[in-house]
């Protein structure tokens, strides 16, 4: 599934298609993607023009000037696709400027799109109960120590409660706790301020490395131009089991939540 990173790169990919053109069409090619398209979505959408992309959480926004905002999530497969020559069968959502044509390409359709009042965007549904961005300044060690403390459950399974952190997702989650040689088995409740303040850090120099890579490429996910994202090259942890790390003891993996945790027990506390 697209993370963070990979939407933070879609939507930078988007945006210099997308920043101040006039849609000038707009067109569903199916009812449906996880959920059925807003009612009227072309006809709200064809002739605004955009004012301003962005990102909260795993969701990217695209804000027009008539005060609505399309909130799209890539699901598993989701991805925009730019200029395509030809429209492809899982091309289900199409927008055309005057330069280009966008088409929203999602084969396993647990993607979705919506369009919510850009002044109200908190009260989205998705976004009510999200944590602060991790990549803003809202997280900090003083933040987690608040959300954690007490908590009993694991370090690894609480950054993936999107109340406390928003838009951290499995990959990035094994990759942070490894840079702050935090052991993803230690309840949360019971890490350190010092170590929350490192694995904060962590998290932030994680996810910036990951977009500057352009994301992740596992199975499905492409960048809008087409590029592959490359950072799952530099993975320190993350589907390496049985392979040596950096300080000598060897990548291990378990499965919790139903998701699987990679780590190195001879580093990680």
């Amino acid at each position: 599934m697209p993370e963070l990173p990979e939407v933070e790169t879609t939507v930078r990919g988007l945006a210099p298609i997308l920043q101040g053109a006039r849609l000038a069409s707009v067109a569903t090619r199916r009812g449906d993607l996880r959920r059925p398209f807003p009612d009227q979505l072309a006809a709200l959408l064809t002739g605004a023009i955009v004012v301003s992309l962005g990102r909260r959480a795993k969701y990217g926004l695209i804000a027009t000037d008539r005060g609505d905002t399309m909130i799209f999530h890539l699901g598993m497969s989701g991805r925009w696709r730019i200029d395509p020559d030809t429209l492809l069968p899982h091309d289900h959502l199409v927008i055309e400027t005057r330069d280009h044509r966008l088409a929203l390409n999602d084969p396993r359709r647990f993607g979705s799109i919506d369009l919510w009042p850009t002044a109200g965007l908190a009260d989205y549904p998705a976004f009510r109960l999200l944590g602060p961005e991790p990549l803003g300044p809202a997280l900090t060690a003083a933040h987690l120590r608040g959300a954690l403390s007490g908590r009993t459950a694991s370090i690894k399974q609480l950054l993936l409660d999107q109340r406390i952190v928003a838009g951290l997702g499995n990959i990035y989650v094994c990759e942070a706790l490894y840079a702050a040689r935090i052991s993803p088995r230690r309840q949360a409740g019971r890490v350190s301020l010092a170590r929350l303040d490192r694995l904060v850090a962590a998290i932030r120099a994680v996810l910036l490395a990951a977009i500057e890579a352009g994301g992740s490429t596992l199975r499905d996910y492409a960048r809008p131009d087409g590029q592959l994202g490359y950072f799952s090259k530099e993975f320190a942890v993350y589907g390496r089991q049985g392979q040596p790390c950096g300080c000598g003891g060897t990548v291990r993996r378990y499965v919790e939540g139903g998701r699987s945790t990679f780590w190195c027990p001879a580093c990680q506390r």
